[in-house]
């Protein structure tokens, strides 16, 4: 037999099912704008039915529906998208540092303009050429000091910005950790609390969002490896173990790097800073070192004219001589003093004597800053009554300095085997800015491929998970129309049961 009170149960319960959906349609779009949410569906089954009791078997035919009722509200996410994301935005995260990294060394090297290094050198030897052209000059000496000083302010310049990218990506790093380890210890509380309502039955969809949002974050750092357990996220970081469950580990700078030179950190900002600092500003650091040492001290083959003096001789015939860069030339040349003295070093160590010239360390002489007279322009000594004097007028040292523009130096090799062996100076620097701009270029090109992966992907997890305020609309007007036929059918059953209560059995009174 049917209960009286069957169908204002059937009305109760459709009413709470359609209005818990318009309540999880009101949230979506709430959230609409929310970064990592996921839109939220409610679940509806038919609840279950019942029979009319009866001895063998149903006295009618068939079930007699008790209405609907929702068993659980559910985020709409694709796990193989998340994945997919992930790996894009560490291989994205990577190539954006090393890009920025190496605009910063385009911006450092500024070239080509009119304050470069390389105009500075043009400008160096450019003053030797002027030079001898009126040897004894003290206003062309004082100009060739200039612009060694000049010369030597761009080499030290240069290498500051170097050193202090380097120390900028390692204050990076050190900062990308903290925040690692901020992430790491969110997850992990996240893990707990999500496994704590899990065991009350419920389904905590915001906290898993907010969840995996970290994780999206975490992947922009350094790849990871996310597993699903019963305890929540275990999350590796490169080969490191970040989070297990409801633990964070914390990590240091120093594993992250280790995990790197281990060839297990492959992506991310915090690959993306060891690699720019390791392998792209330290080259070029080394490079500009080399080209430094090179200038002051490499090898070179030059053609003493006849009739100058070498070693105490004059020379009847030209001699082919190898002598070591700037400072050893310099120093064939013979000063205007009383008796003839050889002339000293150009440039030299800020660090002391005999310590290597680096780009961060050159300097001009002490001598020369002090007086220009002490720049040598003659190769020539005569003597006159047995008293030797160094021949004004003579500009072969002066000549052969301005010749070295175009002669080839032999360079010191580099750690990671870039730059040429043996070229101008000229050619050796068009070496590096090349290769800056090719790396530079590669980079760029890498980025915006990435850039238009993640893209992708992001669109087809926004497609299944965002939430799209149309559709959310025509859902809240279906289930509006749903509610109010269900309150519709409540009125319709409360007036049926009126009839029954006030109206039925009255009849004869």
């Amino acid at each position: 037999m049917r209960s009286t009170f069957h169908g204002i149960e059937t009305a109760k319960r459709s009413l709470f099912t359609n209005q818990a959906s318009i309540n999880t349609i009101g949230h979506n779009i709430s959230n609409a704008n929310t970064p990592g949410y996921s839109r939220q569906r409610v679940n509806l089954v038919a609840s279950r039915p019942i029979e009319a009791p009866g001895f063998m078997r149903s006295n009618i035919p068939g079930q007699l529906g008790t209405g609907v009722e929702f068993v659980s509200i559910t985020r709409i996410r694709e796990q193989f998208l998340d994945d997919q994301f992930r790996n894009g935005n560490s291989t994205y995260g990577s190539w954006n540092v090393q890009s920025s990294t190496l605009n910063k060394l385009e911006t450092i090297f500024n070239e080509p303009s009119d304050s470069g290094l390389r105009t500075v050198m043009d400008n160096f030897w450019k003053a030797w050429t002027d030079l001898s052209k009126n040897p004894e000059d003290i206003t062309g000496r004082k100009i060739v000091r200039e612009n060694a000083l000049a010369l030597v302010d761009s080499f030290n310049t240069t290498s500051k910005h170097l050193t202090d990218l380097q120390s900028d990506l390692t204050s990076s790093i050190n900062t990308k950790v903290s925040q690692v380890n901020s992430i790491a210890q969110s997850i992990a509380s996240l893990n707990y609390e999500i496994k704590r309502l899990e065991g009350h039955g419920d389904n905590p969809n915001d906290l898993r969002d907010q969840r995996d949002y970290l994780v999206d974050q975490l992947s922009a750092i350094a790849n990871v490896t996310v597993v699903q357990t019963n305890n929540g996220y275990d999350i590796s970081l490169g080969g490191l173990a970040l989070v297990e469950g409801q633990t964070p580990n914390e990590v240091t700078a120093a594993d992250i790097e280790a995990q790197f030179n281990a060839g297990r950190l492959t992506g991310g900002e915090l690959a993306g800073m060891i690699l720019s600092r390791d392998k792209y500003v330290a080259d070029y650091k080394e490079q500009l070192d080399a080209l430094a040492d090179t200038l002051v001290n490499g090898e070179i083959t030059i053609t003493i004219p006849a009739g100058s003096m070498y070693e105490g001789n004059k020379l009847a015939d030209d001699l082919p001589l190898t002598v070591k860069g700037i400072n050893g030339l310099h120093k064939l040349g013979y000063l205007f003093t009383n008796p003839p003295e050889l002339a000293g070093d150009i440039f030299e160590s800020a660090n002391g004597v005999g310590t290597p010239i680096t780009a961060a360390s050159i300097k001009l002489s002490q001598a020369i800053m002090d007086d220009p007279m002490k720049i040598a322009t003659s190769m020539r000594v005569e003597t006159s009554n047995g008293v030797a004097e160094t021949v004004k007028g003579n500009n072969v040292l002066a000549n052969l300095m301005s010749g070295l523009k175009d002669t080839e130096f032999s360079f010191s090799p580099t750690s990671s085997g870039n730059g040429i062996s043996n070229g101008t100076i000229d050619s050796y620097y068009q070496s590096v800015i090349g290769q800056l701009g090719v790396q530079s270029q590669e980079a760029q090109r890498q980025l915006k491929n990435q850039y238009d992966i993640v893209n992708q992907v992001e669109s087809s997890r926004q497609s299944v998970s965002g939430v799209s305020l149309d559709e959310e609309m025509s859902e809240l007007i279906k289930y509006q129309h749903a509610y109010a036929a269900a309150a519709r059918f409540m009125t319709s059953i409360d007036e049926t049961l009126d009839k029954v209560i006030n109206g039925m059995g009255v009849v004869g009174r």
